[in-house]
Order: C-alpha cells, then structure tokens, then sequence
C-alpha cells in the first residue's frame, strides 16, 4: 500500500466540518447581517467520514468565489516562469524579512532588461498598430511608432512588461516558501513612471510575499504529552438525553388547558411580554436592553434553561394578565458579552396561562411516541441507541475540540496575511450561504454582502476568532509534518472520488486539484487528532 505524506509545512487553513450558527446579540446598528451571524471557531477535526468529506467539499466549492488556495508555490499569476525565460542580465534582489511572516523583496531591474522587454513591446505594438502609410504587420521606425501611440503610453507599457516578466526571477530567492498569489508590488505605479529613465535606465520596485511560517512550541515538543480537562455537558449522557427526548415527545402529545384559579407553577406554559431597562441607582429611567426582549414570549417552566439565573424563580406564582417587576444581574459566564455583569430591570406581563393535560405514558402511546414500535421498552431503547451514538460523537468533538484549544495557546507563529484572508473569506463565504438559505437575498442584496468592503468588514470584527483558527490549522500541518504522519492513498483517491460524485449528482462545477487540496487536507486533520489523542492524558468532567 502505498503511503502519503507531506513534505512541506501545511499552509492552507483547515476546515471545520460544518459551521454552526449562533446568534450575536447587538444594541448598535451593523449594516451587515453577516455580522450579527457568529460561528462555533473551534475546528473541528472529528473522525472522517466520506458524507462528510463531501459536504466539506461542497460547502467550499459553493463558496469559491470568495477564496482562493494559499498554498506553498513558486510562481505568481502575474509572472512569467522563471526557469522559461533567459533574462539578457541578471537582476538585483535585497530580501529584507519583516513581521507575519512576510519577506519584502527590493528589485533592481538592470538596463539590459528594461531595453528588451521596451523592444518586445515595440514589437507587439508594430503586430497590431495601424499606423498612417503603413501595412498591418509592416515594420515600422521606433520614433514614429512611439509618436503614434504618445511616449507615456509606451513608458507605461514598458513597466508593466518589466514587471510581469521580471517577478518571478524576483521570487526565486523565496522559491519553497512563498505562498501562492500572495506577492504584492507595493511601489506606486506612478513612482516607477516617474522615476524610471525610460527606455535605457534602471527600474526599482518593492514587493511583498508571504512566506510558509515557522511554528515554535513552548514547551517544545510539548504537544507530545498533552494533559486535557474535557468539560461534557450533561444534556448529552446518554441515559439523560434518553428520558428527556421521550418526555419532549409525550409532551407533544398533551392538550394545552387555560389556567383559571391558580398561578404559575413549574410544568405550566407561559406567554409574556417582556421589558427590560438597565437598573440605575436612582429612579431615573434605565436604557433598554432590546436584545432581553420579547413580546408573546411563549416559556415552557420545564425548558427554562436559556433564561438568566432566577427569572423562573421571579415570576412563579404570576396570574394571566397580571404584572411582575424585579431586577436580577447577568452572570459573569454569560453568552452575551455586553451583558455580563448588568443589572436589569424586568418587567413582565403574564398574557396567557397554561396547563398540559398529557396522556397516560403506556404502551398505547408507543407508536405515537416512535413509529414502529409497540411498546414503551422498545421506544426507550431504539431512542438510547441513538443518545448513545450522539453521545459519542459529541464526546469526540469536546476532545477535539479542547486539544485544538491546548496547542492554539502552545504554539508561537506569525501569521501571513494570506492565510488569514483565506479563513476568514471561507467563513464569510459560508455564512453569506447560511443567510442566504435563510432569507433568499435577492441579486442586489446578495451583491452588496458579496462587496470588497462587506467581506473587509467581516475580517476585521472576527479578527480575533479567525487567527485563531487558523493557529490551529497551522499547529496541525507542523505536526503532522513533524511526526511524518501519514494515510495511504486509497483513502485520499476513494474520498475524492466520492466527493466528485457528489457535485456531478447536484450538477455542480468543482475543480479536481482543490477537491484533492481539500481532502488531503481533512485526511491530514483527521490524523493529527488521532495521534494526539493516542498521546495525551485526558480527562472528563461533566458540568
């Protein structure tokens, strides 16, 4: 069988298998929902599976437009290679290393050059330039060809002809270590116009590249002996989910009845309407908090989780259309960052009252409760059989989950820009398809998120989460390349194979080499996390 393995550091950021959406709450105005969209930012490199190698695949490819592929590579678009074109003189190159992994190169093109590139472009120009009194294709003399189409047309011609043939031998001196479309001349266009002495002196110009960078563990090695504290929910033992998925069903079940000579008490369902201001110190009115409220709120007693610490507790006992005023604080862990710690002022108005009337839990329910089964043994065990392979799979993932955590916090690297555009333009990618899903833009909305400055936006409020992840992804590359980690080709071919026939089942465009890319990419991940499992102590604690 044959093996493959990587023989370079991994640039291309990994991907989470799916992007899981949240909601970002906000008392000021974003102009782009986008951002009001916030993702689970822990890559996850779960167990591979072919359906989810595909989806992976798919999501990408549906999302290409807003990426591309940083990966190690020798050459730029925008240059001729080097290795097919003899310059008439060599060209001068400083390479001056600065910050995030970025190398600028200071170019000094030599006249023998600037001379030839000004006489090809002449020739081009002589191909297609009708010019008064001569025949197309016909010689013409240079100073009346450079007077037919003005001396600055020409000069400008000349530079951009220095430049596309002169990048790549430019780049030869970061030949291994650039990243693919990540070189930029940085020298003002009219700067090079204004200084060059054209046709026969030296054109100067400065680039930036980004560069493969270099990972340093601390403690180094460290990654070797990973000590992991997984915190697992509780909702997801098995054995609870079990009972409550079948409680969640006979609920289904029951009748909603008015409550007419009593308050609420815990199993009933409430519908209120809900104020709250920030709490002052003296009786002045508080700023509201839009986001803690809600008209015809519907609250099951039973499914009180998501509400803030004691609210349940504040309004038990509360009659239809009766009013209830009391204050509670955030806690310090709560999900919305702008609330934690803020005391809030509430005041709720009880509009309906309810009481379930729920049928006798027997055998009689069964087939109502799950199809197929006949008795209430078989309900319960058909749907803990199920509890125990989410259970499963939501235990990797927390594992996961927390050692991509551990080496994102052990690991020193500078990051290029490159890649952390690549990231970020892949979530934003996904993101504009989960809107997308959710509210059907039409052309000119959908054009306006898909705007430089929309995706500029998005990069800049996720910076943060998106270097992040892209530390993890890159922590994974140098550790699959440093412990030479490995996985056959069968699996690489099969998968690819699979994931083709996915797009060709939904009439989908793909491109084979980024199906390829991104496959190896999650076989990698895949790998990595399970060479750090073997090799970490871990530990579970239920919360």
């Amino acid at each position: 069988m044959e093996l493959m393995s990587s023989t370079t550091l991994n640039c291309k950021p990994y991907l989470s298998h799916n992007f899981l959406i949240s909601r970002r709450t906000s008392n000021t105005h974003i102009s782009n929902p986008l951002l009001l969209l916030q993702s689970n930012y822990t890559t996850n490199f779960a167990k591979l599976t072919t359906s989810n190698s595909r989806q992976l695949i798919f999501q990408q490819s549906a999302t290409r437009g807003f990426s591309s592929q940083p990966v190690v590579s020798t050459t730029t678009p925008a240059s001729v290679n080097s290795e097919n074109d003899k310059l008439p003189a060599d060209i001068e190159v400083t390479e001056v290393e600065e910050p995030d992994s970025k190398v600028r190169l200071s170019v000094s093109v030599p006249p023998a050059v600037c001379e030839d590139c000004y006489n090809k472009v002449l020739a081009e120009m002589t191909k297609i330039a009708k010019v008064p009194g001569f025949r197309p294709g016909q010689k013409v003399p240079e100073n009346i060809l450079v007077s037919y189409h003005g001396k600055s047309f020409v000069r400008k011609a000349t530079i951009e002809a220095i430049l596309k043939r002169t990048l790549s031998h430019a780049m030869d001196s970061v030949k291994g270590r650039a990243l693919k479309d990540s070189v930029r001349i940085i020298t003002k266009f009219s700067e090079m116009d204004e200084s060059f002495n054209f046709p026969h002196g030296y054109l100067r110009y400065d680039c930036v590249v980004d560069v493969a960078p270099a990972a340093k563990w601390i403690p180094e090695d460290g990654y070797k002996n990973l000590k992991i504290v997984v915190e697992i929910d509780q909702e997801i033992d098995a054995q609870t989910a079990c009972e409550a998925e079948i409680k969640r069903r006979h609920k289904a079940l029951g009748i909603l009845r008015i409550v007419t000579d009593r308050g609420l008490q815990v199993g009933d369902v409430a519908v209120l309407d809900i104020s709250t201001v920030k709490a002052t110190e003296d009786d002045s009115e508080g700023e509201k908090i839009p986001s803690a409220e809600s008209k015809g709120f519907q609250l099951d007693t039973e499914e009180a989780d998501n509400l803030p610490p004691g609210f349940l507790d504040s309004i038990i006992g509360i009659k239809g259309g009766e009013t209830k005023t009391f204050s509670l604080a955030f806690p310090d862990s709560w999900r919305q960052e702008n609330l934690r710690g803020v005391v809030a002022q509430y005041t709720v108005i009880c509009k309906e009252l309810f009481y379930r009337e729920l049928p006798a839990l027997d055998d009689s329910l069964a087939e109502k409760l799950l199809s197929g089964c006949t008795t209430l043994i078989e309900v319960r065990e058909s749907i803990l059989e199920r509890c125990k392979e989410i259970e499963q799979i939501a235990k990797e993932q927390a594992t996961d989950n927390a050692i991509l955590d551990q080496l994102c916090k052990m690991i020193q690297i500078d990051i290029p820009r490159t890649l952390f555009e690549e990231q970020g333009r892949q979530l934003y990618g996904a993101k504009l398809l989960e809107l997308q899903a959710k509210m059907k833009l039409d052309e000119q909305q959908l054009a306006n998120l898909s705007s430089p400055q929309a995706v500029k936006e998005y990069l800049e409020y996720e910076r943060e989460n998106i270097t992040s992840m892209v530390k993890q992804s890159l922590a994974v590359g140098d550790i699959f390349k440093r412990e030479n980690l490995q996985f056959s080709t069968e699996d690489l071919v099969k998968e690819v194979e699979n994931s083709i026939d996915e797009f060709k089942r939904n009439n989908q465009e793909y491109d084979e080499e980024r199906v390829k890319d991104q496959v190896q990419e999650i076989l990698e991940g895949s790998k990595v996390l399970e060479w750090l499992r073997d090799h970490a102590t871990i530990e579970y604690v239920v919360r």
